[in-house]
């Protein structure tokens, strides 16, 4: 039954058709990822124009047919200008669009996914932090909200909360050092990369950018939370430098 429906949503991608129209996807929080047929969006004077970018978050109007979708009407939100302006973060931001595509579907409920994501662009759009660090940060919580969240509370082999010592990406999660020892690909960790997995864990949505590495247990972390995840979605995820 074609009815008429508002939603907020962020354009993930964005195809030319036709002379002047778009296709989109957008990510919603109750429809999860759905296809919009933008009428006129490409041409100059068009309203829609700003609203159906790559990473533009609004509200939406939207014209649900027998199987489509299409945009009546949107207000912009949130464009994060700096991604347009910067290929660094653009790089980035294009990096954990890839992922977001790849792990969400229609009629999913997307909430908790569309909350990362946002705050992850805004993290680089609009702060000066290391990339690198905030994409670490978005993978480890986006394993979490995916069903895949570390064990962080204890060793995985002996339930040992004492002396974890290295990560584990076969059995999922920290081991102590004694167990450590029987897995040769476990990876060593210091002390201030195991409170970031913890702390990216489990900290509030709002605050989960709120602290700092140095150089070497930034680059630890990074290995962990990029191979974690593509190991769990069984694909290499890698940022596209120029």
């Amino acid at each position: 039954m074609a009815k008429n429906l508002k939603v907020n949503g962020i354009v993930i991608s964005e195809n030319n058709s036709n002379d002047y129209d778009k296709m989109l996807s957008l990510l919603t929080p109750n429809l999860g990822k759905i296809s919009c047929s933008a009428k006129g969006a490409r041409r100059t004077k068009s309203q829609l124009l700003g609203g159906t970018q790559l990473f533009s978050f609004g509200e939406y109007m939207l014209f649900k047919g027998s199987d489509t979708y299409t945009i009546n009407s949107c207000e912009t939100i949130e464009m994060f200008y700096n991604l347009r302006t910067d290929l660094d973060k653009l790089m980035y931001a294009s990096h954990i669009n890839k992922i977001i595509n790849d792990v969400t579907t229609e009629n999913q409920n997307s909430f908790y996914i569309l909350k990362l994501f946002l705050n992850t662009l805004y993290a680089i759009s609009e702060t000066d932090k290391n990339l690198d660090f905030i994409i670490s940060v978005f993978k480890i919580r986006l394993m979490k909200i995916l069903g895949f969240a570390p064990n962080i509370n204890e060793c995985v082999m002996c339930h040992s909360k004492e002396n974890l010592t290295s990560f584990s990406f076969k059995d999922n999660g920290f081991k102590c050092e004694n167990c450590s020892k029987q897995e040769a690909g476990s990876f060593a960790l210091n002390e201030a990369t195991k409170n970031a997995i913890i702390y990216s864990t489990k900290a509030d949505a709002k605050k989960i950018f709120s602290f700092n590495l140095s150089e070497n247990s930034l680059r630890e972390f990074e290995i962990v939370s990029r191979l974690y995840l593509n190991e769990k979605l069984d694909k290499e995820y890698k940022v596209d430098k120029l």
